[in-house]
């Protein structure tokens, strides 16, 4: 499912298709100003997005074999519910 199949999928139990992208486009960004402030973002029944930083390393080019440095970054984890996965 992408981002307009979710949009459709809220319209049918709102009233119109921009009330639904107005929804989900909210709770979408609420999710990115939360993450970006490295606070989680807990939602019930559904999962947990969190910030975790990543350790800088060495690596290798697969390409040309050579060793390069790969900076330390950070990335969003999902963690799934207990409902969901007995769900899934």
């Amino acid at each position: 499912m992408n981002k307009a199949q979710l949009i459709e999928a809220v319209a049918e139990n709102t009233s119109t298709k921009k009330e639904a992208q107005m929804a989900v486009e909210t709770v979408f960004n609420a999710i990115k100003v939360s993450l970006k402030k490295k606070d989680d973002v807990a939602i019930s029944g559904f999962g947990t997005f969190k910030v975790k930083q990543t350790k800088a390393r060495t690596g290798r080019n697969p390409k040309t074999g050579e060793t390069i440095k790969i900076p330390a970054k950070k990335k969003v984890a999902f963690r799934a519910s207990k409902d969901l996965k007995e769900m899934l």
